[in-house]
């Protein structure tokens, strides 16, 4: 479900993941600069977005998204973390020309970015949700 990421932002690596409450998701801009977005939100903090840091494609589709006025984003990710069904984390390299595609969801002043998922179309897949990569 992509738990962990690793980007680079104004010349520095970051190593985040999404328990972190401060965790924040690098967003492309229409002109080529990067924005830091707060990724999803917790159970445990205030706001009226929906709780967690993941969108579903098919629930984006079904219109579920659309009361947070949804914009489709690139994720400029270095790398991603999954973990398998025996909580072992396993990172994974997007190629150059990749990207992840995001959610920026908004309600009132509230802006967040979440990361679309979709069911992975491979067996060897160590989770049932992942990231949807697009190039």
């Amino acid at each position: 479900m992509c738990s962990g990421v690793i980007f680079n932002y104004q010349g520095q690596d970051f190593r985040l993941f999404f328990p972190n409450p401060k965790a924040m998701l690098p967003v492309f801009q229409k002109d080529g600069s990067m924005l830091l977005l707060p990724w999803g939100r917790r159970k445990t903090q205030l706001g009226a977005l929906p709780p967690g840091g993941w969108a579903r494609l098919e629930s984006i589709y079904a219109g579920r998204w659309d009361r947070y006025f949804p914009t489709p984003v690139k994720l400029p990710i270095v790398q991603f973390m999954e973990k398998d069904m025996e909580g072992t984390s396993h990172w994974y390299d997007l190629s150059p020309g990749q990207w992840i595609q995001g959610l920026v969801a908004k309600e009132k002043q509230e802006q967040r970015v979440y990361i679309v998922t979709v069911e992975p179309d491979f067996q060897d897949a160590v989770h049932d949700r992942w990231p949807r990569i697009m190039s």
